[in-house]
């Protein structure tokens, strides 16, 4: 009685984090994954804008253990990346910027950046940040599990306002899931605005995409057939950021 009631607890957590709807397509795409051995799968991602901070997000002092510094595909520390190695090859060969961060040389997070468009390496989809020169896109922030409750977050963040304020960019996009409820916590308090989301459903060779915004739905049977959604930022000052 006592883990049903834990279960239910749990679930009830769930649903007032991700709501309803992210709770079903969660379940969907558990079932489809062990049912199919893995060839359906279900992704849902929020497109959203946050602006470049102007000024640093830790005050003089705060976290200056903790080293930020931009690598290039060469650095020994890549190998320590809890990414495979050909995604980490594909990602600077787009012209990514990767910022890690290291505490008393020890790998504890990255962050990543591209200055022009993203080719999503989850699910076949290209992002272009716009204004073009004006709004950059950011990608897979990780911190160590041992250095989640630490400075080393806002420290990555604010290595990487600094790299986007030193090419005059405004605004920086990403996905996030719905299900990483603390991203998406770390990502609000940086004041984050949505731009819309997108659901893929992806059967083998085969996706499917459904969107909020254009080009809103989108079918493709092979690698170079994928949907192009283009980030505006222009105006995003005049909205409110999510709470």
């Amino acid at each position: 009685m006592a883990s049903i009631a834990g279960r239910k607890k749990e679930f009830y957590k769930m649903v007032q984090q991700w709501g309803w709807v992210n709770v079903g397509l969660f379940a969907l795409d558990r079932l489809m994954g062990v049912m199919s051995r893995g060839n359906l799968r279900i992704y849902r991602y929020y497109l959203i804008a946050q602006p470049v901070a102007k000024t640093t997000l830790l005050p003089p002092g705060r976290g200056e253990k903790i080293e930020v510094r931009l690598i290039n595909e060469q650095d020994e520390i890549a190998r320590q990346f809890p990414r495979p190695a050909p995604a980490i090859q594909a990602r600077f060969k787009q012209g990514a910027k990767c910022l890690v961060a290291l505490k008393e040389q020890r790998f504890v997070g990255f962050l990543w950046l591209l200055l022009g468009s993203y080719q999503e390496d989850e699910v076949r989809a290209r992002y272009i940040p716009l204004p073009a020169g004006r709004a950059a896109w950011d990608f897979d922030v990780y911190v160590a599990p041992d250095s989640r409750l630490g400075l080393t977050f806002p420290r990555l963040w604010d290595g990487a306002n600094r790299v986007l304020r030193e090419h005059d960019v405004l605004w920086s996009c990403s996905r996030i899931s719905p299900f990483n409820a603390g991203s998406l916590a770390a990502h609000a308090r940086l004041g984050t605005l949505s731009l819309g989301s997108a659901i893929f459903l992806c059967a083998g060779r085969w996706q499917i995409t459904f969107a909020s915004i254009s080009p809103y739905f989108h079918l493709s049977s092979h690698p170079g057939s994928f949907p192009e959604f283009h980030l505006n930022t222009q105006g995003l000052g005049e909205i409110p950021p999510i709470l």
